[in-house]
């Protein structure tokens, strides 16, 4: 069976200082060094269903397949990466379509499986993923919504997709069609690097630059302390959604 190298991980999540309801889900198998966070969407019932469906599935399918690998394929990893995310898929469309009023709720999704320094991310929608090292926060993932896709087009400035107010409006979802194509990155996760995995909800108000500063400043304290200022400062800066910080510090060598 497949056993992690020590990673120091923590999350914390926080409704911010608008919302009345906390949408964003988050989970983790640490055997399997698996992480993810999810942003659900639908109503204030709905958003809170289907970000936690996508979490659990997303695990349990995941888990299930990495069981059956008898090394770190990258290629297997994304495929049961895959696989994972289209089970969560499936299974909110279904759970949606048994209740009425949770018809039309769906989640983002942005998770990792860590194994030694070996990195796969996958994403759906825009909670996103970084990578912080040598002082720089490198973002992983590609959104998947309208400001992106228009600032990849050349038709709007990454500053004016900052100011819209059409942030929130994104291309791809969990349980938004009966497929979902999610995008999936390989990286390497060296000791001393961290990786971060957030709902839009702290990048709408902290910058890259920002994250890679609260990291670098808090490198010799828990995880934890990390992700406390980060959201402390997404609040102070409005708050306008759910704020979920998923810090995974690189793994240490074996002794």
């Amino acid at each position: 069976m497949f056993v992690a190298l020590k990673v120091e991980a923590a999350v914390q999540t926080d409704i911010g200082l608008v919302r009345r309801h906390n949408q964003d889900s988050f989970g983790s198998d640490d055997e399997f060094g698996l992480y993810v966070v999810c942003d659900g969407m639908g109503g204030a019932a709905g958003g809170d269903v289907a970000s936690r469906i996508s979490v659990d599935v997303f695990l349990n399918i995941a888990r299930q397949e990495l069981e059956t690998l008898h090394d770190a394929n990258a290629e297997c990893t994304r495929c049961a990466l895959q696989r994972a995310v289209a089970a969560a898929n499936q299974a909110v469309l279904a759970r949606a379509a048994f209740d009425i009023a949770l018809r039309g709720m769906g989640s983002t999704l942005v998770a990792a499986r860590v194994s030694g320094e070996k990195l796969t991310v996958v994403n759906v929608g825009d909670s996103r993923a970084y990578l912080v090292h040598n002082g720089s926060a490198v973002q992983l993932t590609r959104d998947h919504s309208f400001v992106a896709e228009q600032v990849s087009r050349g038709m709007m400035t990454q500053a004016q997709a900052e100011r819209s107010h059409m942030q929130s409006l994104i291309t791809r979802a969990i349980g938004a069609e009966s497929d979902v194509l999610p995008d999936i990155f390989d990286a390497t996760l060296h000791a001393g690097e961290t990786l971060l995995l957030t709902s839009d909800g702290l990048t709408r108000h902290v910058h890259p630059d920002e994250i890679a500063a609260i990291l670098a400043a808090t490198a010799y304290e828990p995880a934890s302390a990390a992700c406390h200022n980060l959201i402390d400062l997404a609040r102070q800066r409005g708050g306008s959604d759910n704020i979920t910080c998923f810090i995974i510090r690189g793994p240490a060598t074996p002794a």
